[in-house]
């Protein structure tokens, strides 16, 4: 096994990072470009994913996307053995030979040795390759690598899917390089219990450094494949949430007018009208999370954990136990601890903490590394420095903003509101054309006060509303409103990191200290739809009651238990479905949030033509 110094590396979740600072010199001797030898070596594992489908290769290797499946986690069952690394390193050739000389000759007359090593690292700089191979069989000088593969074997003559030869043939090419003698290899079909020899030919070593040429090619320009189209390969992928082929062709299709034509208050989506595609329109199988927020607002309680368990206790007594696998984000509120053995075992699972003040203000959030995706990043920073640029995505927040607006209006107003709707439309026309983002800002400041005083006649409580006011709130109604604001805010945040995107820099919010913009741009659109209808429900119905908010001094803020109500009501909402405008399948608001942060992603790196903010009818 060959080991090279000059490389650092580490293991994050299933993937190998690698930075080395030297020239990567290819197999003809020549120096690769530097775009090109600025590439790390290339995990064979990553190679088949690339050979599978060149855009999952490119999510997966270079922008670091990864999710968990039920075929994935079958996967890491059927390695559960051949991934427990032996603590010895494979001899070289030479040991082995020597080895071979010490034991008995067989009836043939001739040594027989086989070893047999499981999850054994292989590198070489000049193939540009690494992998870890599940088993390698190792006679005298002969090495045989043996991979494991969940599914069933192949009826087609090749006896062996394309993505798992080319990936066996990838190991044996480091192999040799290493000094063995691999002339064949073995795919393992954990499905059907069967081992499928593999030769490597000419024709398959040909295929297969044409393949890492090409990927090595398409890491170097920065630029990710473009989707499948109609593919079988899709539903099924653990990454579909993430690459969403059919929403980016979709949108990539039907272009700027497209889109707006479907925000069109005239637009129904009909068979005649709906947006065209070449091969029609699939029903979108979109991802459902069982796994649910966890609220802790008791004073003095303590989150811990016991086994695969959380465990909120307040002076030593059990108050809730959880699974960890069932929550999705913890979110604390006023003086409440967590231990550091929770605190890392939440990190560890991707689950984030969020901070609350006991009044509700968003405070901070807990989370492991920054997403690895550093390209959406940079995109982000360079439209955020260009002003032309940022004002177009601006102003996708701030029409959408208004119009959903205008919905929320139009669906409680009487009908002699029809001057007020009009003026919404009109102000999301003029906004849709400002030239400069503080005449944006200009146009959502009046079309805020016309909302809000149209709000006011809304509320059929004993609770009055005279319009907008925060920092604090001086009446239940806007109490209720920042403390909704602020749990948008956090779904935002969450769902742009996960995005890869800062979420401290934003496009409409200019950047201020300890302010998460980019969330606070994305929440723009959801106010209305999310946050504002929770709120019209609670005082209406009379969930929120008087007693449950408190004053002191000007100000006023919800009680505990005017907290939790809030809190049932805002989940309630959040898992409540909508039927997208464009896509036409039906996902829950916690769905929706996600699946924009994606789109804003799709929109900077050029993929689809504008962010498509989402509105409903």
């Amino acid at each position: 096994m060959i080991r090279f110094g000059c490389y650092e590396h580490c293991i994050i979740g299933q993937l190998f990072v690698f930075i080395c600072n030297n020239k990567i010199i290819s197999l003809n001797g020549a120096y690769m470009s530097d775009a090109i030898a600025d590439v790390p070596p290339v995990p064979v594992r990553m190679l088949n994913e690339y050979t599978y489908c060149a855009r999952l290769g490119y999510l997966m290797w270079v922008q670091g996307e990864w999710a968990e499946s039920a075929d994935t986690l079958d996967g890491q069952f059927v390695h559960r053995n051949v991934d427990r690394e032996d603590r010895r390193a494979a001899p070289a050739p030479t040991a082995v030979l020597d080895k071979a000389k010490d034991k008995e000759p067989t009836k043939d007359g001739e040594p027989e040795v086989i070893l047999h090593a499981r999850s054994l690292r292989l590198e070489d700089a000049t193939l540009g390759m690494i992998a870890v191979a599940d088993i390698v069989e190792l006679e005298g000088n002969v090495a045989t690598p043996v991979d494991y593969k969940r599914a069933k074997a192949p009826d087609i003559p090749e006896g062996a899917w394309e993505p798992d030869r080319v990936q066996l043939c990838g190991q044996a090419l480091l192999l040799r390089a290493a000094g063995y003698q691999c002339d064949s290899g073995i795919v393992y079909y954990a499905a059907s219990k069967k081992r499928v020899p593999v030769a490597f030919d000419d024709t398959l070593v040909a295929r297969t450094m044409s393949l890492l040429a090409e990927f090595r090619q398409v890491a170097a320009n920065g630029k990710m494949p473009l989707p499948l189209v109609d593919s079988p390969k899709c539903p099924r992928c653990s990454l579909i949430s993430i690459c969403m082929p059919d929403e980016t062709r979709i949108l990539k299709e039907i272009g700027i007018e497209g889109i707006a034509a479907a925000f069109a208050e005239e637009f129904a989506p009909t068979e005649e009208n709906k947006p065209a595609t070449p091969n029609g329109r699939r029903t979108i199988l979109v991802p459902r999370a069982d796994a649910r927020p966890l609220h802790i607002s008791e004073p003095g309680a303590r989150l811990g954990k016991t086994g695969e368990r959380l465990k909120v206790e307040l002076k030593e007594k059990e108050l809730l136990t959880v699974r960890l696998i069932d929550v999705s984000q913890v979110c604390l509120y006023g003086p409440v601890q967590v231990s550091t053995q929770a605190l890392t075992e939440l990190i560890d699972a991707d689950i984030p903490v969020c901070y609350f003040s006991s009044g509700g203000w968003f405070r901070g959030i807990s989370t492991g590394f920054s997403h690895k995706n550093i390209e959406i990043r940079i995109r982000q920073y360079a439209i955020a420095a260009d002003q032309k640029q940022s004002l177009v995505f601006a102003k996708s927040f701030v029409t959408g903003k208004i119009r959903n607006c205008r919905t929320l209006l139009r669906r409680n107003l009487p009908d002699e509101s029809g001057l007020v709707l009009h003026q919404l439309v009109e102000l999301a026309d003029e906004a849709d054309k400002a030239t400069s983002i503080e005449t944006l800002l200009g146009y959502e400041g009046m079309a805020a006060k016309l909302y809000f005083a149209a709000f006011a006649r809304l509320m059929k409580s004993e609770f009055d509303f005279d319009g907008r006011n925060r920092r604090p709130p001086t009446d239940p109604v806007n109490a209720t409103l920042s403390f909704l604001y602020a749990m948008l805010a956090k779904e935002c945040h969450i769902a742009a990191q996960i995005a890869g995107l800062d979420p401290m820099l934003g496009l409409l919010h200019q950047p201020r200290y300890g302010r998460p913009s980019l969330a606070l741009d994305l929440a723009e659109e959801f106010r209305p739809l999310l946050a504002d209808s929770v709120a019209l429900s609670l005082l209406n119905t009379g969930e929120l009651k008087p007693e449950h908010f408190v004053r002191r001094a000007a100000a006023c803020a919800l009680t505990a238990t005017g907290r939790r109500t809030v809190v049932t009501a805002w989940e309630r909402r959040l898992r409540s479905e909508v039927t997208h405008p464009i896509f036409g399948y039906s996902l829950s608001y916690s769905r929706v949030i996600p699946v924009q942060a994606r789109l804003l992603t799709r929109a900077m790196i050029g993929e689809i033509p504008i962010y498509p903010s989402f509105k409903t009818r």
